[in-house]
């Protein structure tokens, strides 16, 4: 498993990361031991880069997490959470799935990107992983914040970086041009970008990519899959977040056909085309069980040719200049 540095930073991260929404229950319970089972499949398969954040499972994914973490060298692997939002108790009603976790809704999500909020999710999440540090931190989901994210969250961010607190810092979001602004306007180390660098939504070309590569800033690419519908195309498949478009069902299904006319599953060219562009360290992908993780690093493995892309781009399906499509 290759190894890339992010940004200026002193921290490196594996080619591929293991995302831990999903062990917190993201859609469906998965039983503990299913959960214990994908990060030790994860590090059995060389990923040595891992990535929670208090919102997944109302703090279940850092927990289950950090339980099977607390048991490696904490030099061998990078680990990354976000901040932004703080889990308050509450009297429990019902389950969490509003927000898309199968959980007791024990605790309520309160958005707070002020100094002393960041400051204190990260010490929260230190007591929740249980363990001496974090690697890297991001600012998670800032959109209806952003004044706040710039102006009291990321500094906090750097202050704790200058205090050799945390290692890296950046911001973690679904969308591309907030990213942009974090790369021109702050010192961060690397953003998370989420589904807006993927065989289906180029649209972090615009701005994102070119702005991170001339500033020698790293891009970490998370849903590559588009939320399913690139792992595998057929009706009722999900694309970001809900039901495929009939449209963009069949855009995927031309795909697969192209990557298969060329032996490379789908699975397999989703997961390597952000890594045509140089800005990009890594991809991180979510898995809920070890069978997922393992058909992950199985997928990246594989050696797609050049000649994939290029007969994507005549056919119309990824763009041909550098500029999304």
């Amino acid at each position: 498993m290759r190894w890339s540095t992010l940004g200026h930073s002193a921290v490196e991260i594996t080619e591929l990361s293991f995302g831990a929404a999903a062990i917190g229950n993201l859609y469906a319970p998965v039983e503990p031991d299913a959960a214990a089972a994908a990060v030790d499949a994860a590090w059995d398969a060389g990923i040595r880069t891992f990535d929670t954040a208090p919102h997944y499972g109302l703090g279940l994914s850092e927990r289950r997490l950090g339980e099977v973490l607390r048991t490696r060298p904490r030099d061998a692997y990078t680990l990354s959470t976000k901040a932004g939002r703080l889990l308050e108790p509450c009297p429990a009603d019902g389950d969490d799935l509003d927000h898309g976790f199968a959980v007791p809704a024990d605790h309520r999500r309160v958005w707070d990107f002020s100094a002393d909020g960041v400051r204190r999710s990260i010490e929260e999440s230190l007591e929740r992983l249980g363990l001496d540090r974090i690697d890297i931190v991001y600012l998670h989901d800032p959109d209806e914040h952003e004044e706040a994210a710039f102006r009291q969250g990321y500094p906090a961010l750097e202050r704790l970086r200058a205090e050799g607190v945390i290692g890296a810092i950046g911001a973690g979001m679904n969308q591309a041009p907030m990213l942009g602004r974090f790369l021109r306007d702050t010192d961060v180390d690397a953003v998370l970008c989420a589904g807006r660098f993927t065989l289906l939504d180029q649209s972090a070309l615009a701005e994102l990519l070119p702005e991170a590569a001339a500033r020698g800033k790293s891009v970490v690419v998370g849903g590559v899959f588009n939320s399913g519908l690139l792992a595998d195309p057929r009706p009722g498949a999900t694309y970001d977040y809900t039901t495929a478009p009939d449209v963009i069902l069949r855009r995927a299904l031309r795909l697969k056909a192209v990557a298969e006319r060329h032996g490379v599953p789908l699975r397999a060219a989703a997961l390597h085309y952000p890594f045509t562009h140089p800005a990009v360290a890594g991809v991180l992908v979510g898995a809920r069980s070890a069978g997922e993780v393992r058909d992950a690093a199985r997928m990246l493995a594989l050696t797609v040719p050049p000649a994939l892309w290029d007969d994507l781009r005549g056919e119309g399906l990824l763009p041909k200049n550098g500029e999304p499509r």
